[in-house]
């Protein structure tokens, strides 16, 4: 499983990756849109964790373009501030629930990407 996380918080994407890194999945990691999008350029992701509330570019935007490069890509939300509004813009873009409240734990999140990766045959 290849992840990209994307959040403009440094140290929590950083440890995020290397404890990603240390369950075997391949993890790549940015703290803009533009590294972001240069990364999904030069290598294939599988899942794509994205922080709700980035500058600039909000998450469900970044989303869009990632997903303009790449279709196959599946989305999963994080936010800090864990609001009704973050969590409802989420699903209704992806048509299900998509969203972590941070500080997300490790095992909640090799959870949901597991569970992401075994659905992607489906549709929706």
């Amino acid at each position: 499983m290849r992840v990209l996380l994307v959040d403009d918080e440094e140290e929590l994407v950083a440890t995020l990756a290397e404890r990603l890194d240390m369950r075997g999945i391949d993890a790549t990691w940015a703290t803009d849109y533009r590294t972001a999008l240069t990364l999904v350029e030069e290598k294939e992701f599988d899942i794509a964790l994205l922080d709700v509330r980035l500058p600039e570019m909000n998450g469900l935007e970044l989303k869009r373009q990632i997903g303009a490069r790449q279709p196959k890509m599946q989305f999963l939300f994080l936010t800090g501030h864990g609001s009704e509004e973050d969590f409802e813009a989420c699903s209704a873009e992806s048509g299900k629930e998509c969203y972590l409240i941070k500080p997300v734990q490790i095992e909640v999140l090799m959870a949901k990407l597991n569970e992401i990766c075994s659905g992607q045959g489906e549709p929706g």
